[in-house]
């Protein structure tokens, strides 16, 4: 007769309770895996119990290379294993890795949403994979990669960005802000010498602003083969990736002409992608 359940205390997630249930899914022993990780069978047992507070990186990265070893653990194990030890994911994928996540169906997805501009960026606005709409919207940027590195040096971004200063205004504010959101601003260091050599960065970038987010959802876009002002409702999710969690987005612009007389539309006149 199985056990009344609603008199028993659930137990919340831990990194001694994970680990000692997949150290007996492998049917190692806490001796076993303790020498093979360079510490002791007690050392073990009190991670297990709950005794010591989180491992270092390097204990936690022993473990995980022995079990491993016996049965490689799961990319959702990996990540959960690291949550729970309080040292999560820090290191930034590199755009290879992150493009390596895009399957064929997330493509497929993309094309779904023509005519309407999507793509999938990362945090750091590297371009992933878009559909024609984007490719077409913004003419150079899936060749240069980065959002920034083509505003600051391809000349197609100031025919296309109608609003161009203040795009790479609220760009460069909106770096400052993920660089401090990251933890580890180290990886930040070559990203900020490449772009240094543009004389309007370092003119942002000493201003000291830190933004979280665009202060207006709608940018205009030249359409450049008609010559006629786009405006686009700029929506952003995150897409689950269990191997680089919050590291891949979906960019979503919903188009709408602007007034033929020329005239800039107000954004609060954007309700779902048509005009007022």
């Amino acid at each position: 007769m199985k056990p009344d359940r609603d008199f028993e205390e659930l137990k919340p997630p831990t990194f001694g309770l994970l680990l000692r249930k997949l150290r007996d899914a492998r049917g190692v022993s806490r001796e076993r895996l303790a020498f093979n990780a360079g510490v002791s069978a007690s050392y073990i047992s009190h991670l297990e119990k709950g005794d010591r507070g989180h491992p270092t990186r390097e204990v936690v990265d022993a473990l995980v290379r022995y079990l491993d070893r016996i049965d490689p653990l799961s990319v959702v194990e990996r990540r959960h294993l690291l949550d729970l030890a309080g040292l999560g994911v820090s290191d930034f994928p590199t755009v290879q890795q992150l493009r390596a996540e895009i399957t064929d169906d997330m493509r497929r997805a993309l094309e779904l949403h023509e005519p309407n501009l999507a793509a999938y960026v990362d945090t750091r606005w590297n371009v992933l994979a878009c559909n024609t709409s984007y490719s077409q919207a913004f003419p150079g940027l899936e060749q240069d990669v980065n959002i920034l590195r083509w505003l600051l040096g391809n000349e197609l971004s100031r025919e296309v960005m109608l609003e161009w200063e203040e795009e790479v205004r609220v760009t460069v504010h909106w770096l400052r802000g993920l660089i401090a959101s990251s933890g580890d601003t180290g990886w930040s260091a070559g990203f900020l010498a490449e772009l240094g050599r543009f004389g309007l960065f370092r003119e942002l970038w000493d201003e000291g602003i830190a933004a979280y987010g665009r202060p207006c959802a709608v940018m205009h876009l030249n359409d450049v083969p008609t010559g006629r002002c786009r405006a686009i409702a700029v929506q952003l999710f995150s897409v689950f990736c269990a191997a680089y969690p919050s590291q891949i987005q979906i960019f979503l612009g919903i188009p709408t002409w602007c007034s033929d007389t020329g005239v800039l539309l107000d954004p609060g006149h954007l309700r779902n992608g048509t005009e007022e």
